[in-house]
């Protein structure tokens, strides 16, 4: 159960449960959410400034079922109430539509419905299972662990400048996947409708599931999680005006790490993310990590570097004689959350972050300057650590309750 991360991805065996649980007669019921209360500034000519709330909330529900195992989830944000505009103040991010332009310098609002979704999976022969994954709204099989659900950029409330290109299929409108797996490996594809959703953010956007992915996973120690994955989104990003839809073909790699001890949770991952879209391929690295101490005190951080195209930061097409095919940017974070416990199942806590998104030469004029510095104010709310990941000698995992006894 510690490795299960966003849709059907896995976190390293050795991860944190950051979760409500309950057991109710046959059924596993857990709920997790991630709140926050934030005030953000940009600087620059593109900055601005917000005050607004990032939110999810999931719940999960499991059991045995004949020879298997059945799970379903759903997962909400309130974003659309609760994030004014075209999004909230996030430097150099870019990304879908609204108002008929390209989203650029922030970050676009969730859907309300992130994640519905039904899981089965049942044995083969010996350690060989297989698993069937449905979801009207739900994550195909391409890409690292959706950041709102990764340990290494859970207390950041800022969404990744790379994104749209590791991770934003994680609210797609239909979903298919199934996949064969065993202790430390796993293979999947995916049927999927690929359209980023529009700017109306409270509606299913459903479409043929005519995109396709594959992804593939291995542990080699319960600490560490790889995959590799590909996928082709068909009409993925809707043209401004008149312009049709793009496809986009997407690679990716990604390794996460995870260390625990009774006091200590660190956590770090590293992603490449690869779109090429009209002939052209733009890459993206990240790198992000945190440390909690006592569940109680977290340090994180965050480097990224994108290329992006005057189209990405809509700017003027005569930028793209200065920037060749795309410009490099980059962004850094890095911020400080001290957490009370709140209630006997959540944490509450009071941080800041502080951050700077890096420009080349050719968009000083666009940006005011080369660096654009920002801040963030904000408090939070999530569950309590309920149990960590440990592990025999022989690899086997058991579960060490750390901060809540149930």
């Amino acid at each position: 159960m510690m490795r299960e991360g966003s849709g059907t991805s896995w976190l390293p065996d050795s991860s944190p449960m950051y979760m409500v649980h309950r057991q109710r007669g046959p059924w596993m019921l857990m709920a997790h959410e991630n709140a926050f209360l934030q005030f953000l500034r940009d600087s620059g000519r593109r900055g601005d400034d917000d005050v607004g709330s990032i939110n999810w909330m999931m719940g999960m529900a499991q059991r045995n079922a004949g020879a298997g195992r059945v799970g379903l989830r759903a997962m909400f944000s309130l974003e659309p109430w609760t994030i004014r505009g075209c999004g909230y103040p996030d430097l150099l991010a870019s990304g879908e539509l609204c108002r008929g332009a390209k989203i650029h310098d922030r970050q676009h609002q969730h859907d309300v419905a992130m994640e519905l979704s039904a899981s089965y999976d049942a044995p083969i022969r010996g350690d060989t299972r297989w698993q069937i994954y449905g979801a009207p709204s739900g994550e195909p099989a391409l890409g690292p662990v959706a950041y709102p659900h990764r340990v290494s950029a859970m207390p950041n409330p800022v969404a990744p400048i790379a994104h749209h290109w590791l991770d934003s299929t994680h609210v797609s409108f239909g979903v298919v996947t199934g996949g064969v797996y065993g202790k430390r490996w796993k293979a999947e594809s995916s049927v999927f409708n690929g359209r980023e959703p529009d700017e109306n953010r409270k509606n299913f956007d459903f479409a043929p599931l005519d995109s396709i992915s594959g992804r593939i996973w291995f542990l080699p120690t319960p600490k560490v999680s790889l995959q590799v994955s590909g996928g082709h989104l068909q009409q993925a990003e809707a043209g401004e005006g008149l312009e049709p839809r793009h496809d986009v073909t997407r690679l990716t790699a990604s390794a996460t790490f995870h260390a625990l001890s009774a006091t200590r949770v660190s956590a770090s991952t590293f992603a490449w993310g690869r779109n090429s879209e009209e002939g052209q391929g733009t890459d993206a690295l990240l790198i992000e990590t945190n440390v909690t101490l006592q569940d109680r005190n977290t340090w994180f951080g965050r480097l990224e570097i994108v290329q992006k195209t005057p189209h990405d930061l809509d700017l003027p097409a005569v930028a793209l004689a200065e920037a060749g095919d795309a410009f490099t940017v980059t962004k850094i974070q890095g911020g400080y959350i001290r957490y009370i416990t709140a209630t006997r199942d959540f944490k509450a806590g009071l941080g800041a972050a502080l951050s700077a998104g890096i420009v080349p030469s050719a968009l000083k004029t666009a940006y005011g300057s080369r660096v654009n510095p920002g801040v963030g104010i904000f408090l939070t709310v999530r569950p309590a650590a309920m149990a960590m990941g440990t592990t025999t000698a022989r690899g086997s995992a058991s579960a060490r309750r750390i901060a809540i006894d149930f």
